[in-house]
């Protein structure tokens, strides 16, 4: 069911229903592209039935499903597409469209051949497991992780969200794994790793299909290259991807889950993938968040006249909601500090 995933902390002020949720995503229903439109977006039954309900809830854990419909136009076709028209604009006028005219016609162009192009469909798995207030996007990309954040922001009436960072850099840790050998209780390290350097070179050293716990591994670290990717295994059930920004992709469950079950009927498929899914994944999330040293807290201490939870409270009473990006937080707590009286100002942990 997930092959990468995003982790984030859910507010705790959010506390969603099924109705609710429901509801709000029956507003933003994916339809198909118009015909000049380049990108359309928006909710689909998650277990793939036309009509069915928006939100599925198996276990007590929330699944979405986000599609998207984009036209794929190349670069190339539509600058081919602006030279025609302006070779025929400085035939017709014997003058060079400028800059400003090259604009126009890119657009132009871009509208023009918008019709002609072929769709091309995708989907995002969204997973929230409310009990533990985490959110999981089944994206590799940061900034599509990103669009869909604010996506479920701006429907979902209440949601705050920060992404989820350990307390110790994902890199250093991978980096003392493969210098000792030694990996957190529970996990072992695979046979897939990459090293990269932090220097102007950026050098890249690529291991695939490699035994890790080698002297050449180690000199690469004594170098100075950080892990950027690590492949590990959790308990012999599930193998995985760890990269330094705390993603976890190439996802797969291996044997051992599936031991003692029986295949499941078509119409029950959905249902056992979910169950999987959210107990193999459910049990693995919180243990690789403690072998990185924990959860990082965003609030720290507060100073004096201020409560620290997911919100900061103002001794003014203005409210400040800290389930946000870290760049929100970092704003909001140099906004809540400066509201602070003199007596209040303290360092922040």
């Amino acid at each position: 069911m997930f092959k990468n995933l995003t982790i984030y902390r859910v507010g705790a002020s959010w506390q969603p229903s099924r109705q609710e949720v429901e509801e709000a995503l029956a507003k933003g229903q994916f339809q198909p592209c118009g015909a000049t439109e380049p990108l359309s977006l928006g909710w689909v039954p998650p277990r793939g039935i036309e009509h069915g309900p928006l939100v599925e809830v198996i276990d007590g854990h929330l699944h979405l499903k986000l599609q998207l419909e984009s036209r794929v136009l190349p670069g190339s076709v539509v600058k081919e597409r602006v030279d025609e028209i302006a070779a025929q604009i400085e035939e017709q006028t014997g003058r060079k469209p400028g800059k400003k005219a090259l604009k126009d016609l890119k657009e132009q162009a871009t509208q023009e051949l918008l019709p002609l192009c072929f769709k091309k469909r995708s989907s995002i798995r969204i997973w929230i497991a409310p009990e533990q207030r985490l959110l999981m996007i089944d994206a590799s990309s940061p900034a599509r992780c990103e669009e869909v954040v604010s996506l479920l922001i701006k429907t979902l009436e209440g949601l705050t969200l920060h992404l989820v960072q350990s307390a110790e850099a994902p890199a250093t840790c991978m980096a003392a794994w493969l210098m000792d050998g030694v990996a957190p209780e529970g996990f072992t390290i695979d046979r897939e790793c990459e090293l990269k350097s932090e220097d102007e070179m950026k050098s890249v050293v690529r291991y695939a299909r490699h035994a890790l716990d080698i002297d050449e591994v180690r000199q690469h670290l004594e170098a100075g290259k950080r892990p950027t990717r690590l492949a590990m295994s959790y308990k012999d059930r599930v193998s995985f991807l760890l990269t330094d920004t705390l993603q976890i992709k190439k996802i797969s469950f291996l044997d051992l889950v599936f031991e003692g079950h029986d295949k499941p009927e078509k119409d029950e498929q959905f249902d056992a993938d979910a169950t999987i899914a959210a107990g193999e994944l459910g049990e693995l999330i919180p243990a690789l968040i403690e072998g990185l040293g924990g959860e990082h807290d965003f609030l720290g201490s507060a100073p004096s006249g201020f409560v620290a939870d997911s919100q900061l409270v103002a001794p003014d009473k203005t409210v400040l909601d800290l389930d946000q990006t870290p760049a929100a937080v970092t704003a909001a707590i140099a906004a809540a500090s400066a509201a602070a009286g003199p007596d209040d100002k303290a360092p922040w942990d």
